[in-house]
């Protein structure tokens, strides 16, 4: 039991990157711009999808919905750690840490399951493309995403009620920028044993299911590929899934290196420069990976452009 004369932490300080105040200002402007950007690039890829009939097919379906979730994983990370550098004020009280970590894994949850979904949507496209119309229809696309979402949402709830069985009295510094569940665990006044076993269990078994959904989609395409005569038709079938495949290895990659490698082993500063990667870098590239080989998202775009500039 906890002994009477301790408090319970009702706040913590998210010691951040740097208290350098000369580099906190240098730090914001490179943030500012890289959330100004990411914004852009998904909130503008959501608006090019839904303004251009041409683009309402289920790959840029999924794909509307991948900048959702890029946008919403950002934005639930970037502007608090924004205004901790122009403030100088780290705190932020437990009620919104634990939002804070809610919104991120659900995000995060349904992201890998999006991801699952546009490699099945491109599996049947290229392995049974006869039968795509019949197969990915609206019904199927809406509830693939309603499960992504709804599993997401799910599983991110499951972690934050295990989160409220643990007491913090010792410390409330946390050695990171956002309020992520393994920082939390470190300044745990009680045992987090469960808690690390269940994130092991549920969020290993999302990774282990996505990351076999993708691979088993991409191993039929491959030899769909192969089999392919016209070299033509390889090349156009390899470019229609090497924007997805780098985008998978990145999030992917950085996932399962953040939470599978051994907390013990790892220093703060190396925590911070996993979770950097995928909460602010991968969200900021992911529009520019998906639309700077896609002719159709650049038309589409030129022609938003176009009604904008000049309105009839």
């Amino acid at each position: 039991m906890m002994d009477e004369n301790e408090t319970l932490v009702m706040e913590f300080i998210l010691l951040g990157f740097t208290n350098h105040p000369q580099l906190q200002f240098l730090l914001f402007v490179v943030f500012l711009g890289i959330y100004i950007l990411t914004m852009v690039g998904n909130i503008g890829l959501i608006v090019v999808i839904w303004m251009n009939s041409h683009l309402h097919t289920p790959m840029y379906f999924f794909l509307g919905n991948l900048a959702l979730t890029d946008a919403c994983i950002s934005t639930t990370v970037s502007p608090k750690m924004l205004l901790s550098f122009i403030t100088h004020n780290k705190v932020i009280s437990l009620s919104e840490c634990m939002a804070q970590f809610d919104f991120f894994s659900f995000s995060v949850s349904t992201e890998a399951f999006i991801l699952a979904a546009m490699a099945y949507d491109r599996y049947v496209a290229i392995c049974k493309p006869l039968l795509y119309p019949v197969v990915m229809t609206n019904r199927l696309c809406s509830q693939l995403s309603l499960f992504s979402y709804v599993v997401g949402f799910l599983h991110a709830i499951f972690h934050v009620s295990l989160l409220f069985r643990l007491r913090f009295c010792h410390s409330n510094k946390i050695h990171h920028f956002f309020c992520d569940i393994m920082p939390l665990y470190k300044i745990s006044c009680n045992d987090p044993s469960i808690n690390i076993l269940m994130v092991f269990i549920f969020s290993g078994s999302i990774q282990v299911f996505t990351i076999l959904s993708i691979l088993s989609s991409y191993t039929c395409i491959l030899f769909a590929i192969l089999k392919k005569k016209s070299q033509k038709g390889r090349g156009k079938a390899f470019s229609t899934c090497g924007a997805h495949l780098f985008s998978v290895s990145l999030f992917f990659g950085s996932a399962l290196f953040m939470y599978v490698c051994p907390r013990s082993l790892q220093a703060d500063n190396q925590d911070m420069m996993d979770s950097l990667f995928y909460t602010i870098i991968i969200p900021m590239l992911n529009p520019f990976i998906y639309s700077l080989r896609n002719k159709e998202v650049i038309e589409a775009l030129r022609t938003a452009l176009k009604r904008i500039i000049l309105p009839k």
